[in-house]
């Protein structure tokens, strides 16, 4: 495996969905799948709580395309599972690095899985607007099967009665305003600041975190892709809220224009 990390492209445009790259590789991986590495991507590779994209990659010279199925991280060299339209899984061709290749992630699943993402985000914003501040995010899950957000804190049970009409309300008020989404790569001491005033203690203070900011709210550190603007998520629904030694999870989804107009 070359151990060149791959140059993230979604990074600098989260909503770029067609692009070029050079081949590193191709092969068989010890788990039997296909894989194709790149020295750049615009895939989104499973992680932090968002589902990885899926799409197709086309290799210059060669008829049938790629299809990605899943993408993963490992040692920050991104790799592309998959396999070639129309032949057999037993089919190996012999590509040489250094082909150019030709990248295309589905669209669909990009933009529901950026309002997922971003719809998590917005939450953690609106819990102090609700009287929740107190809560410290914790572990995320913006899979379209069941999304949640958790946080280190308690509530009370007649809180989990009345808050999550409440935060929902309160999403969706931000949501009508709109509101640009930006993503950038930041010195340490900037990002903190634009975190409002400190970042968490898994950034490593010698680095350069990539922050998102939703709208003129303070940002967070993320790797992931999101919304171009805050009305893109369209509608969050806050199902329940659940609260259990110290920790409190917020169960929501997120609604098109199409349910919306019914």
């Amino acid at each position: 495996m070359d151990k060149s990390p791959t140059k993230l492209d979604y990074y600098d445009d989260m909503w770029r969905l067609q692009s070029s790259a050079t081949l590193i590789s191709y092969s068989k991986g010890e788990d039997g799948r296909h894989v194709i590495i790149l020295e750049r991507t615009i895939f989104y590779p499973q992680g932090g709580g968002q589902p990885a994209d899926t799409g197709f990659i086309r290799i210059d010279g060669f008829d049938n395309k790629f299809v990605v199925h899943d993408v993963r991280s490992i040692d920050g060299i991104v790799l592309h599972y998959g396999c070639f339209e129309n032949m057999g899984g037993e089919f190996e061709p012999t590509i040489e690095k250094g082909k150019g290749v030709s990248l295309f992630v589905d669209e669909a699943r990009r933009k529901l899985n950026s309002r997922l993402h971003s719809a998590g985000h917005l939450l953690d914003i609106c819990l102090p607007r609700i009287g929740l501040g107190h809560l410290e995010p914790g572990k995320a899950y913006h899979f379209p099967d069941g999304p949640w957000v958790e946080y280190k804190g308690a509530i009370s049970q007649n809180e989990m009665q009345n808050k999550p009409k409440d935060l929902e309300l309160e999403a969706n008020a931000l949501i009508s305003l709109g509101g640009k989404v930006f993503a950038d790569i930041l010195p340490y001491d900037e990002a903190a600041k634009l975190c409002g005033g400190c970042l968490p203690d898994y950034v490593p203070k010698e680095s350069t975190p990539r922050l998102v900011r939703i709208g003129d709210n303070p940002g967070c550190p993320c790797g992931g892709t999101h919304v171009a603007d805050i009305s893109d998520i369209i509608q969050i629904k806050v199902s329940q809220i659940r609260s259990k030694k110290g920790l409190t999870k917020v169960f929501y989804n997120v609604a098109d224009s199409a349910v919306i107009a019914k």
